[in-house]
């Protein structure tokens, strides 16, 4: 599935960001959260793919949307705090876009085929 593979790689450059920050006090939490939100995209796809009806797996897909959403709210407030870049952010954006597309394409395809 071209989203998943998608989220693994967005999670995957999500994490080598952070790796990277450099924060006066470390924001933990905010981190974590970061974390968290980018990771569960693929994670929520692929547990949805694993459940037994289409309407579970739709709801797992919402799920995931959200978090991609929730992942973008987290950059920008690092981009405003200036922990990321304006370029490192429009980057993760623009795959964040791609990536809601790809997810609003495959929930309107398992809901159509029912």
């Amino acid at each position: 599935m071209d989203a998943y593979q998608r989220a693994l790689d967005f999670s995957v450059g999500v994490i080598d960001i952070v790796e990277d920050l450099n924060t006066p006090r470390k924001h933990y939490r905010l981190i974590e959260q970061l974390e968290s939100a980018s990771t569960s995209v693929a994670l929520n796809i692929g547990e949805g793919k694993g459940r037994f009806s289409k309407k579970e797996f739709i709801r797992f897909l919402y799920i995931a949307r959200g978090s991609l959403y929730e992942t973008v709210a987290i950059l920008q407030i690092f981009k405003k705090k200036n922990w990321v870049t304006e370029g490192c952010y429009t980057k993760l954006y623009a795959e964040a876009e791609e990536i809601s597309k790809m997810l609003s394409g495959l929930i309107n395809s398992v809901t159509s085929s029912n």
